[in-house]
């Protein structure tokens, strides 16, 4: 009777144990298999930042930022305003060497690249008095948009962790859709709107034409 007791508590302990295993080994097995998915499919789908040819939502999108000048606006203001749609060229801080350089090259070829009805914005976590004595010293065509929140910043995926901007340059047309979204230096955030502009403002047919022929 005590062996027999004996291997009833062992056996016991076995049979649970082997449930827990089993408990424990299913749930990381699945949440794995989503975290392969997800970043195979969609390297921002986690995060949710908008890829290119994803709509996004306009209204809220982003929160409430300010121009330059003090006048509190949002994305879909911006973007309903516009004729065809608006570029957010983001830098980490105003009046620093890189992010002058990329306010005046994206001043110099402002003619070029607002020629398809896009319009041009610098975004930065700035302060208004901040952006537009940068914007006064630069001569610059353009609004400069006041995130100091980083609210719009990190939704179109441009804020460095634990803290700051990343470079970058964001394009949405008319309804939404993400035309471009492009991190780099000043001269590679510049040559992406140029390239922007230079396919939409090809007509369709050409560009459908030019596919065909690389194809």
């Amino acid at each position: 009777m005590v062996e027999l007791r004996k291997r009833k508590a062992s056996a016991q302990p076995n049979i649970t144990g082997t449930k827990k295993r089993g408990k424990k080994e299913e749930i990381p097995s699945s949440s794995r298999q989503t975290g392969k998915t997800s970043n195979t499919t969609n390297a921002d789908s986690l995060t949710g930042v908008p890829n290119i040819g994803d709509t996004v939502i306009l209204d809220g999108f982003g929160g409430e930022i300010q121009t330059n000048d003090g006048a509190r606006t949002n994305l879909k203001e911006l973007v309903a305003t516009s004729k065809s749609g608006v570029v957010l060229f983001t830098y980490p801080k105003a009046s620093t060497p890189g992010c002058t350089k990329q306010a005046c090259m994206f001043r110099d070829k402002y003619s070029h690249l607002t020629s398809t009805g896009l319009s041009i914005y610098g975004l930065s976590t700035d302060s208004p008095k901040a952006n537009t004595t940068f914007r006064s010293k630069q001569t610059l065509p353009y609004p400069l948009l006041c995130d100091t929140s980083a609210v719009l910043i990190s939704a179109i995926g441009y804020k460095k962790a634990p803290k700051g901007t990343i470079r970058g340059v964001f394009s949405v047309d008319k309804q939404g859709k993400v035309l471009l979204r492009q991190a780099g230096g000043p001269d590679a955030t510049v040559d992406a709107v140029q390239k922007l502009v230079q396919v939409e403002g090809t007509p369709k047919t050409d560009v459908e034409t030019q596919t065909k022929n690389e194809n």
